[in-house]
């Protein structure tokens, strides 16, 4: 029912309005509705981690604020705040209870963190996937 054009503008033409056309259209061709992907801000790895170094977190008298939050050139990049969702890219994080130092060195043992793989499947879920801060090779 209303698969072709020619039967959908004769309903318009008709006086029926537009949504209710669509909504009978999606209806009797059986289609399904889901709802909208939330593209919305991800988690970001100062919470997924709970590393204390967070602003007004435990570990920031002692270990100093994490250099992803102060990152604002990468927020957005990967749906995060600040550096929250490219922490890779960024010198000076604190991994594995040490702190790592600049993308080529820590690259590789970042590739093996549950974070890190989580966030690459998600965006990778819509194409979005950002390994390397613009800018840089």
């Amino acid at each position: 029912m209303l698969e072709s054009s020619e039967e959908r503008v004769d309903l318009l033409k008709k006086g029926m309005d537009g949504k209710n056309l669509e909504y009978l259209y999606i209806k009797f061709n059986n289609f399904k509705i889901f709802p909208k992907q939330n593209i919305s801000r991800k988690v970001n790895c100062w919470e997924f981690m709970n590393c204390g170094r967070e602003i007004g977190g435990e570990k920031v008298d002692t270990l100093g604020l994490c250099p992803t939050l102060l990152e604002m050139s990468a927020d957005g990049l990967n749906r995060g705040t600040a550096g929250g969702r490219i922490c890779w890219a960024v010198s000076g994080t604190f991994c594995r209870k040490n702190v790592e130092g600049y993308f080529a060195r820590k690259i590789v043992s970042c590739e093996s963190c549950y974070f890190f793989q989580i966030v690459r499947e998600e965006e990778e879920k819509i194409e979005q996937f950002i390994l390397v801060k613009p800018g840089k090779k």
